[in-house]
């Protein structure tokens, strides 16, 4: 997937690179250390691989593990049109953000919202990412502890990695596991002030995803060969209005497992060559759907109509192969591990949003040590409370991805389009937007509606 050429029109001649930004919404952290750093160390701008890792990583975050259960819904033709067609409208959606802020000459996310909505704009799609990310974030922590730790549902206990290892003690518990690894693991990363500076967790966070998926591929390729796996279910099984509705309940999953649109400035603000960002885009979407569509594909394969809403929790039962447990226990635990070097790519954009969305006038986050660490502390405290609190992880992917993530990946930028203050969107653009919108609106809604009649059942 790549975009076709986006080097910006009318300003004759001056590089964006040269011009001077000002843009007083924009919740932005510098762009070089010329500008405001004394304190930096030199930095000559990222790299193509380091922007590609980091973006990667934004896009592959705990999304990936609810896809097999999007394919048992849809079924599996239907699901995987689903994941490429998803793919296809962020790749456009993203078009446009770039398209649109290279012609303003605009660095950030609120500051494009600004240009074509004003103060308005700006405040709404901070405000959305910090929904977002937040639900996000806490997801990444639930997680993290029920594969450390266990979880029970259903009035079932699965256990954890480490009550599995060492069984139950007060140090293997989900509240000390999770409380640990923010101390050790999450404190220091989300402390960097520049989004490169994640470049080689990234990296080892990519390299873990494609572990747990070698593991799950050589685990169904054993089963088949054996003769333990049937023929999956090829399309969705529709008997009446609710079977039809309950299809798209899965639209805030697929919107979660590729929403990133809040990132592509700030990595596109640190690129020593701007000009690649395109590339950079298609390269992150093209690995990224590759890796979704064979998860959802051989997790959909292994566990078929008992595959759960986070597929991690199959690799804690029998697999009924030689070593199961032992590779129950490295795919879980390379998940987990992805998952925490995943936070803080997140955890970067909220932080810049929020101080945006309270800090308007004040000046720039990067040279404000006492307010960086402030929101810092703040945000991980939240996280951390919701996480602990908020028992599935299927009811915030069901309320960010059908409200924040959908306005972030989709509605925003089409209705940008659409706005037009540049006259650059062609008539294909704006159809495009059109159905962009219409398609977001009306599928989350009817998800909105499904999870709520749910939960009013139960």
């Amino acid at each position: 997937m790549t975009f076709g050429s986006l080097a910006p029109k009318g300003e004759k001649g001056i590089s964006r690179k040269n011009k001077a930004v000002v843009d007083e919404n924009a919740p932005l952290i510098p762009k070089t250390h010329q500008e405001t750093d004394a304190g930096f160390d030199d930095f000559n701008g990222a790299s193509f691989s380091g922007a590609v890792f980091n973006l990667s990583t934004t896009i592959i975050g705990a999304g990936i593990m609810a896809l097999p259960a999007t394919l048992k819904v849809l079924g599996m033709v239907p699901g995987m049109l689903a994941i490429f067609l998803m793919a296809f409208l962020t790749q456009k959606s993203i078009e446009f953000m770039i398209r649109f802020s290279r012609e303003g000459n605009i660095a950030s996310y609120g500051g494009l919202m600004g240009d074509a909505f004003g103060k308005y704009g700006t405040a709404l799609v901070q405000l959305c990412v910090v929904v977002n990310n937040i639900g996000v974030l806490i997801v990444y922590m639930i997680i993290i502890g029920d594969v450390l730790s266990g979880t029970t549902s259903g009035g079932d206990h699965h256990y954890g990695i480490l009550e599995g290892w060492f069984g139950v003690h007060w140090w293997t518990g989900r509240t000390f596991v999770v409380l640990l690894t923010t101390l050790l693991v999450f404190a220091p990363l989300v402390s960097f002030k520049r989004i490169d500076s994640l470049r080689f967790t990234s990296a080892l966070s990519i390299g873990l995803a494609v572990v747990f998926l070698v593991i799950a591929v050589g685990i169904a390729f054993v089963k088949i060969f054996s003769g333990d796996i049937g023929m999956p279910r090829l399309f969705p099984i529709v008997t009446d209005v609710a079977s039809f509705s309950k299809l798209f309940t899965v639209v805030p999953v697929l919107v979660n497992a590729y929403i990133c649109h809040y990132n592509v400035h700030n990595i596109e603000n640190e690129l020593r060559d701007k000009s690649q960002m395109q590339g950079v885009v298609g390269t992150s979407l093209t690995l990224c759907s590759s890796v979704y569509l064979m998860t959802s594909f051989f997790g959909f394969l292994l566990f078929g109509e008992e595959t759960l809403d986070d597929v991690l929790a199959n690799f804690d039962t029998n697999l009924g192969i030689r070593f199961g447990s032992v590779l129950n226990d490295a795919v879980r635990l390379s998940y987990a591990a992805h998952l925490m070097l995943v936070f803080p790519v997140i955890f970067y954009p909220l932080r810049i949003n929020i101080d945006g969305l309270i800090f308007s006038k004040s000046r720039p986050l990067v040279l404000d040590n006492f307010r960086f660490a402030s929101i810092t502390i703040a945000l991980i405290g939240v996280i951390f409370l919701g996480a602990n609190f908020i028992p599935s992880i299927w009811d915030v992917f069901q309320f960010t991805g059908a409200t924040a993530a959908v306005c972030v990946g989709f509605i925003f930028p089409a209705a940008i389009a659409l706005r037009d203050r540049y006259n650059l969107a062609t008539k294909q653009d704006k159809i495009l937007s059109v159905l962009m919108i219409v398609m977001a609106v009306f599928s989350n809604a009817v998800a909105i509606y499904c999870d709520a009649y749910a939960l009013m059942k139960k």
